[in-house]
């Protein structure tokens, strides 16, 4: 039985990625920065006839945390096959360039670029005893430096400086990392869930956590011929999927 960590996965697109990949036979360790929201998470999947699955306390701003989380997961399995960083935060606002402080530029980054960092290096040893490990950073086509300079992209007018600047940078980690393990078996990509209705957005998405789900487990179920090192939103292009950086 294949085995996957999704950080963040209490609720919204993490928790439905959690359900897509359990119908889908993998045993699931639902990351949450709560342990009692994890634990609810779990009762609630329980509930709907899944029970290889397990709450992890795990926040991505906090090394202890993270380095304890390690030892739990590795007390109870020698590999992991799928690592999912979706923890992230928003910002909240202000988000313009010239009025959003440095400090809150610096908050989102530690959990939305910094936190990914942490998490994955700490896994990475599991991850490489996996016959096909896979790594799947969340991340927003609203982040794409080249459809953000295109006037004729629908999105075009949204430009969260805080939000966007982060998920930016963790594209940038994303390349990168996929290049460092071109030569091994390992699936690396970045992958937008879509602009879903959720708690993140207060709910002004237009797809559902269905979709989202799905989107997400696909890539981190994808076979020894699939992408890596790919920017993919199937909401901005049906057909491949593959987005401008």
């Amino acid at each position: 039985m294949k085995k996957a960590l999704i950080t963040g996965a209490n609720k919204g697109v993490g928790f439905e990625t959690a359900q897509q990949l359990l119908k889908n036979g993998y045993y699931v360790f639902i990351g949450s920065r709560n342990l009692d929201n994890g634990e609810s998470a779990v009762q609630q999947l329980n509930k709907a006839g899944y029970t290889n699955v397990e709450a992890i306390q795990l926040d991505v701003t906090d090394q202890l945390s993270i380095t304890q989380a390690r030892k739990e997961i590795g007390s109870r399995t020698d590999t992991l096959d799928v690592l999912i960083n979706n923890a992230g935060i928003n910002g909240g606002l202000p988000q313009a360039a010239l009025e959003a402080s440095a400090e809150n530029f610096h908050k989102v980054m530690d959990t939305n670029l910094y936190g990914v960092i942490r998490v994955t290096q700490a896994f990475i040893d599991l991850l490489n005893k996996s016959d096909e490990p896979r790594i799947v950073n969340v991340s927003s086509s609203g982040c794409s430096l080249t459809l953000h300079c295109d006037p004729t992209w629908k999105y075009y007018d949204h430009k969260g400086a805080v939000y966007t600047a982060s998920k930016a940078a963790m594209n940038m980690y994303t390349i990168n990392l996929a290049y460092e393990l071109r030569e091994t078996a390992f699936k690396v990509n970045a992958v937008c869930p879509g602009f879903v209705a959720t708690d993140f957005n207060g709910h002004r998405g237009t797809g559902t956590v269905l979709e989202a789900g799905v989107r997400i487990s696909k890539y981190a179920m994808i076979d020894k011929d699939g992408p890596s090192g790919k920017f993919i939103s199937e909401e901005h292009n049906p057909q491949t999927g593959e987005t401008p950086w």
